[in-house]
């Protein structure tokens, strides 16, 4: 009998219904004869749409099973194609940059000027703020500059804010869970809005990360460890958990949650110098204009997004049902070194959704040290397969790695961090080459979206080989000491013509030996040019 996940009901019925229609049955006329007799929902139906404009049959794949077996033990999981495809496309949803950039660009840039927005008068916004600050220690009285970025909110935002109305049906049972441990408002969960967007591996440009967006040393100081393979500040249960006890410090602190807020933003330091600059003021509305220019508009854009959330309805706003939350997944200690590709390949989950659910390793590999405990997080009905059959699927994962051409990353402590400043004439791919890494890596460790750097820019690099000065040297051809051959670029060289300097190399193939994608070089950038 198949595992299913409890999650997907839309897609069982789909599934179920289709089984009784004929092979050749287009997905249209499907939709059209079974809308009403399955109770499908409008939303359901705008999902699926996204799925296929063609015929529904050649939409849905058989699903490949994923077998290992050992003497008599076969492992087999299999899931349900539909669900899955639903899935993915949920678990996309999640994984995007974009929506990450627009609440931070929302935060940084809000505008205290009057908005025109006819469906919210003013008394009917103060009504509904006097209503959530009666159920709420927060002080959410109101302001002209709160309903500014309210109405803001509502006039250019609403997609966004919809968007990230389905992705907390994921999370926020988890944050009310441990909130209500350390006895935090209920409400703080909008905060990881503001912060990350609720993405787990989201990076500022200062280098803050995670869900809750720590500090490397505020991280450390809390119990985040972070090194080569496992950054546990992107760890979602951990990091909450880390959140929670810096929240509760900084309430001990200043004995009220809107300084709490502030400080958490931008730390009590600042804080502590806006109230003396103020007079003496503790209300965060008498010290906003005091305090530094994000965290003044920190406090109004958490609780717009708080308002925004407790009236959804009353605004129309229609976000999806998220398929799945955060506690119908499960953990199991990892007792050997195993990748989220094999993973993928053993459960028979997309590799996407593994990697959404163990967001902390950062190079896609648990590691196994000493006096550390690491975990891998499945979906629930994943878990027992996997602990009944560990043995073999940890000799399958050895023997994988075991036939690599190139060995994985050595494990290596957060000590062997190096912050690199940028300087005139440096280019990713000579970073990496300095480093003995690749320029993915420099990319997903500093969060970057393009290859530009300007000088002076900090990056954060986990050297694989010693650090040894560039070479001055101006041939054109030299043999570094692995015997593979360097090519220095000069003035007006391109690929091609590189690629037919040396017999039997391809474009192709000096792009994939130096991890460049585009086409544009810049003389005295020294590229592989032999295996």
């Amino acid at each position: 009998m198949r595992l299913l996940h409890i999650y997907t009901l839309v897609g069982c019925l789909l599934v179920s219904a289709f089984a009784k229609a004929q092979d050749t049955l287009s997905y249209e006329t499907f939709k059209k004869n079974n809308k009403e007799r399955v109770g499908l929902e409008r939303d359901t139906i705008t999902i699926i749409d996204s799925i296929t404009t063609t015929s529904f049959v050649n939409e849905i794949d058989k699903v490949e099973l994923k077998t290992l077996s050992r003497d008599s033990v076969v492992f087999k999981l299999e899931d349900e194609p539909l669900a899955a495809r639903l899935d993915s496309l949920w678990r996309h949803e999640l994984a995007r940059m974009d929506l990450y950039d627009s609440i931070t660009n929302m935060v940084q840039g809000l505008e205290y000027k009057e908005e025109v927005y006819l469906d919210l008068p003013t008394d009917t916004l103060k009504k509904r703020l006097a209503l959530i600050n009666e159920r709420t220690p927060f002080n959410v009285g109101y302001t002209a500059s709160l309903e500014s970025v309210i109405k803001g909110y509502l006039k250019r935002h609403k997609p966004s804010m919809e968007r990230l109305m389905e992705i907390s049906q994921f999370y926020f049972p988890m944050f009310e869970e441990t909130l209500d441990k350390y006895d935090i408002p209920l409400e703080m969960k909008y905060l990881a809005i503001v912060e990350s967007a609720l993405r787990p591996r989201a990076k500022s440009r200062v280098g803050a990360t995670g869900l809750w967006q720590f500090m490397f040393s505020t991280g450390k100081i809390y119990g985040l460890d972070v090194n080569s393979y496992v950054d546990e500040r992107m760890d979602p249960i951990m990091a909450t958990e880390a959140a929670c006890q810096y929240l509760s410090k900084l309430y001990e602190l200043f004995g009220d949650w809107d300084l709490a807020l502030a400080s958490y933003n931008s730390g009590p330091g600042n804080v502590s110098k806006a109230i003396r600059r103020s007079g003496g003021y503790q209300n965060y509305w008498n010290i906003r204009n005091n305090l530094p220019r994000e965290t003044a508009g920190y406090v109004p854009a958490f609780l717009a997004t708080m308002y925004l959330f407790e009236y959804a309805d009353e605004h129309g706003y229609q976000p999806k049902k998220a398929p799945v939350n955060y506690f119908e997944t499960d953990t199991v200690h990892v007792k050997q070194l195993i990748t989220l590709e094999q993973v993928a390949k053993i459960t028979g989950e997309p590799l996407e959704v593994i990697q959404f659910l163990n967001p902390s390793y950062k190079l896609d590999i648990i590691p196994v040290v000493k006096d550390e405990k690491y975990y891998l997080r499945l979906p629930v009905e994943k878990i027992g397969p996997f602990v009944q059959n560990e043995e073999e699927i940890y000799a399958f994962a050895k023997a994988e790695i075991d036939k690599r051409e190139k060995p994985l990353p050595k494990f290596t402590t957060s000590s062997s961090q190096v912050r690199y400043r940028v300087r005139s004439g440096d280019y990713l791919g000579k970073i990496a080459n300095r480093y003995g890494v690749r320029v993915s890596q420099i990319k997903k460790w500093n969060n970057l979206k393009s290859n530009n750097l300007r000088v002076g820019q900090r990056l954060t690099i986990y050297p694989r080989k010693p650090v040894t000065s560039s070479s001055s040297s101006s041939s054109a051809k030299t043999v570094v000491n692995n015997g593979k051959k360097v090519y220095t670029v000069k003035q007006g060289d391109s690929l091609w013509k590189i690629a037919n300097k040396f017999p039997g190399v391809s474009v192709s193939n000096i792009k994939v030996w130096n991890d460049i994608s585009g086409t544009n070089l810049k003389p005295g950038m020294k590229l592989i040019v032999s295996k």
